[in-house]
């Protein structure tokens, strides 16, 4: 028997070459969780919930099968692109979230696509846990006036903390535990909920001497995610007393820009000493200002800074006392002006004899210091009964001055000024200079001939102009007139000086009607005069497809269309159909908005980059055809069933799979061009694999790789080759490690990498099991006992075993747990019911004081195990040995490492190289202790290809 399992052991390396398959396959996905998971429950297969504890890191691995090679996405809701998160693992296998805080929990979907059938669709709860500090607040009953808590007065104890999951709160006073009942002058009060979170309270009726004392409040989460409990003490005495403050400063504050303002708050009352703050408003503070001991100081105050300012002051007792105080910067700014001709008559132009108002408006912080002052051609100015002058108006804005002059003469022509300055000075003051003569006359607007409509070309600079005649003359407001659409700049309204708009970088998007219109503001305070220009933007004729690679084989029809979407003008002159630059067809369109041309039979000289131009009087479009006779990119096969596998201690190799894309597009494929290199070099080693045959859609090509240097990996480049030369490459990388994902039909572990495969420690055992290498185990490591190397004598191999030195004592027990199984049979053709797995691993166990290995099979659901279906104890010599035990699952299940302490220090038990394979066990060694499998089957077809194999030999 061992020379004919000897002989199917070979059998990977005498297949060496090419044999196909159909695989492709819609996509299938599963979320697999590492990191630091508190707990994560699968009740419900819909359902699945991992606990996490507030600042750790999360892990969710995304386990995807199909072919090809599924595309990836995470997203927190089960698809909706306005709620995908940013993170840059969103299209990662892995999604890694660190320090991931509360607000992150919410339920997570992977979604896998593969363009076969419909999307993929797993998602997983993540809850996280968090826990922080408990505040403590003290309240006097309702009603009372006095501030301090004499005797005779109820007073209550608040206990606050928020948490996920629900806090638990305890009372204590000094030492003693409080409950309800235990003391007449206390009740506890149920928790309830409020906007800070669940809250506890703690009622003390008619406070006794002994009531005043140290309370602290224990706040839990019975230690769930390792979260500790948190503790608050307050100190309650006869002298306890809510806060009281006082403002130094006026109210408002009024300053000029560049001051430094010093706001100083000062407590007054309060037990124990409270906290000072200060807020700004809803804003928060500026970030120059400084605070120290109460007082808030802001240096170089500026308009930006004014505001309401609230000291704030708090020690848990009562409400925290505020008081607030308004700081005003004083400021002059937009001067501005219009004239209204005579109000009382329907003219637009200034006449003698009749009446003219000037109007004078400026912003003034504080508006109550704003003064207005007259001048005529540089003279002061004093309100008569003909120049009435008024500082205030009802009917018009705040900030406004007017000057009414009645029964207008020509001596009155001349230049008025309006001066706006601040009671106290310190602001420099605005001076706005109005001409008032015969030549003043109210505005025109007009469109000089020509300029409407305006046609430009996309892209070009454009200005828009409208003429503005009359004295003075008054500021353009630009607006669109057609659509309620922004201007160019982003606003609803832009102005002009000069009546100019001018517009870089002209779109197509602009094209429309824009309303030039006059402002009442320094001008003429009458009807608007306004005004239209049209605006054309001719553009390019804009096309599809802007790119088009196609792929063919000589000899065949290609055919390739462009059509136009849009352009201006709309009248498309004309083609032209190029290859290279060689012109291969042209004309004129008629009523169809697309135009086609086809090679009836493809050549040599006509693979090359076709160009179609649309063409009218903007420009042209361009649609580009890439005719070639590459072939598609192989797709790699993902999904590869035991592509691993090792056939010397020193090696390994590796089952490369694929499939072809499209391979009947082209040319058929005589070969493949392998290009392989260990990562981190700058050499590829090549080789040509021949192709026997015309490869059909979906069928799996395989190649074994050997001599595959253990525990290097590899990158892969495979590129197919035709008549036509070599198509497009796909590179892969090739990794020595054990497969993550314990849902295959085979699982292989030899613990290489850090997560050792899933496996996770029993929280319920004594100890824990250690990964370890040779290399870098302590020199000081008890010497007889233990392995030297792995399971293949390597020193730099890593294997799990259990540390017997002290503080273990004898009998303390430390479980591995494997990740759970899926009862998932490859094929029907010799499972039995139910299936049978071969569940193998190397063992080592050496020194005089070996306790036991059990292993057990835990099946979900089942709370209780029949015993261990290997069990082995005692010295067994100072080398590795092999296990293989038949185990029959009935439910989805895990397998489980027992390591228990024998007398001494000389008993470290070790393990390595775990595999599961469907059906029964080949030739296994004795077991020591029992099987659960039935007797073995050697069926006729396995003796059969032995047979065959052996004459072959």
């Amino acid at each position: 028997m061992d020379g004919i399992i000897g002989v199917l052991g070979l059998l990977p390396l005498l297949l060496e070459g090419v044999c196909c398959q159909g695989v492709y396959a819609p996509p299938t996905v599963r979320i697999v969780h590492s990191g630091h998971a508190c707990n994560v429950e699968e009740e419900r297969y819909s359902e699945r919930v991992y606990t996490i504890r507030e600042g750790e890191t999360l892990e969710l691995t995304c386990l995807v099968t199909g072919h090809p090679r599924p595309q990836i996405r995470w997203t927190k809701t089960a698809g909706s692109v306005s709620d995908r998160f940013q993170d840059s693992s969103v299209f990662n296998e892995t999604l890694h979230i660190a320090k991931i805080q509360r607000h992150q929990g919410g339920r997570y979907y992977c979604k896998a696509e593969n363009g076969l059938g419909s999307p993929a669709i797993k998602s997983i709860r993540v809850d996280v846990y968090y826990l922080d500090d408990p505040v403590v607040t003290v309240h006097q009953s309702i009603g009372e006036a006095k501030e301090q808590f004499y005797y005779e007065r109820t007073v209550f104890l608040r206990c606050v903390a928020n948490s996920n999951p629900p806090v638990r709160y305890s009372w204590h006073r000094g030492r003693d535990v409080l409950s309800q009942g235990s003391d007449k002058g206390i009740e506890i009060y149920e928790p309830f909920f409020t906007q800070q979170g669940e809250t506890k309270i703690l009622k003390l009726k008619n406070l006794r001497p002994k009531d005043y004392a140290n309370y602290s409040c224990l706040a839990s989460v019975r230690n769930v995610c390792g979260i500790p409990d948190r503790r608050v003490v307050f100190r309650l005495t006869n002298r306890t007393a809510s806060p009281s403050i006082k403002l130094l400063v006026e109210d408002p504050v009024v300053v000029n820009p560049g001051q430094t303002v010093s706001l100083v708050c000062i407590t007054t009352g309060g037990e124990p000493p409270p906290t000072l703050t200060w807020t700004s408003g809803s804003d928060a503070l500026p970030e120059k200002s400084m605070m120290k001991d109460g007082t808030l100081t802001l240096p170089a105050i500026s308009s930006e800074d004014a505001g309401v300012y609230s000291c704030v002051a708090s020690n848990n007792v009562g409400n925290p006392a505020k008081k607030s105080t308004t700081i005003i910067v004083r400021a002059l700014k937009k001067g501005r002006f219009w004239i209204t001709p005579d109000p009382y008559h329907n003219d637009d132009n200034i006449q003698i004899g009749r009446e003219v108002k000037i109007s004078c408006q400026v912003e003034a912080t504080p508006p109550e210091e704003l003064v207005f002052s007259w001048l005529k051609n540089g003279r002061t100015l004093r309100s008569s009964e003909r120049m009435v002058i008024t500082q205030t108006d009802p009917d018009i804005s705040p900030g406004t001055t007017n000057l009414d002059i009645i029964d207008l003469k020509f001596t009155d022509f001349g230049t008025y000024t309006c001066v706006a300055s601040l009671r106290n000075g310190g602001i420099p003051e605005i001076s706005i200079d109005v001409n008032i003569s015969s030549t003043t006359v109210p505005p025109n607007l007009t469109v000089p001939r020509g300029k409407s409509p305006l046609v430009v070309r996309e892209g070009e600079t454009v200005e828009l102009e409208c003429l503005v005649s009359g004295k003075p003359k008054p500021i353009i407001l630009w607006t669109r007139a057609d659509k309620e659409a922004p201007m160019p700049d982003g606003s609803m309204q832009m102005e002009s000086y000069d009546g100019i708009l001018r517009i870089v970088n002209v779109s197509r998007e602009m094209t429309g009607s824009y309303r030039c219109q006059t402002s009442q503001y320094n001008g003429f305070n009458v009807k608007p005069r306004e005004a239209v220009v049209e605006l054309i933007v001719q553009y390019p004729p804009t096309v599809e497809p802007a790119f088009k690679e196609i792929r063919q084989a000589l000899g065949r029809t290609v055919s390739m269309s462009c059509r136009v979407l849009r352009a201006h003008p709309s009248r498309v002159l004309r083609y032209e159909w190029r290859l290279g630059s060689r012109v291969l067809h042209s004309g004129h369109f008629d009523q169809r908005d697309e135009t086609e041309y086809a090679v009836r039979s493809l050549v040599r000289e006509g693979y090359g980059e076709y160009t179609c131009d649309i063409i009218n009087e903007a420009g042209a479009g361009h649609c580009t055809f890439l005719v070639t006779g590459k072939a598609h990119p192989p797709e790699f096969y993902y999904d590869t069933y035991s592509p691993l596998w090792q056939n010397r201690p020193r090696v390994y190799g590796y089952k490369l799979q694929w499939t072809q894309m499209n391979p009947n597009a082209v040319d058929r494929i005589m070969a493949y061009r392998l290009g392989i290199r260990q990562t981190g070099q700058q050499r590829w080693w090549e080789q040509e694999i021949p192709v026997d045959g015309p490869i059909q859609t979906g069928e799996l090509i395989t190649y074994n790789l050997t001599e595959l240097i253990r525990p290097e990996a590899y990158e892969v480049r495979l590129t197919p080759i035709t008549r036509s030369g070599e198509g497009d490459s796909a590179i892969r990388l090739i990794t020595y490690s054990a497969p993550i994902n314990p849902h295959l039909r085979e699982f292989h572990c030899s613990f290489e990498e850090e997560p050792i495969c899933m496996f996770i420690q029993d929280k319920n055992d004594d100890f824990d099991w250690t990964r370890h290498s040779a290399a870098t185990r302590d020199t000081k490591y008890t010497p007889n006992t233990g392995p030297n190397g792995d399971r293949t004598g390597s020193k730099q191999g890593f294997y799990m075993y259990i540390e017997t030195s002290r503080p273990r004592r004898e009998g303390d027990q430390a479980r591995l747990v494997s990740p759970t199984f899926n009862v998932a049979p490859k094929n029907p053709y010799g499972i039995t019911n139910p299936p049978v797995y071969c569940f193998g691993f190397y063992y080592h166990m050496y020194g005089k004081h070996i306790g036991t290995l059990n292993a057990y099979l835990r099946q979900k659901g089942q709370t209780t195990s029949d015993g261990p279906v290997w069990s082995l104890s005692g010295n067994q010599g100072e080398r590795w040995r092999l296990a293989k035990v038949n185990i029959h699952p009935t439910s989805s299940f895990q397998v489980v490492f027992e390591g228990v302490r024998g007398p001494g220090i000389e008993g470290d038990i070790a393990i390595d190289d775990v595999t599961l394979e469907e059906g029964e066990c080949q030739n296994p060694p004795s077991n020591p202790e029992r099987t659960a499998a039935p007797p073995r089957i050697i069926h006729i077809w396995l003796l059969l290809v032995t047979l065959a194999f052996t004459l072959f030999r």
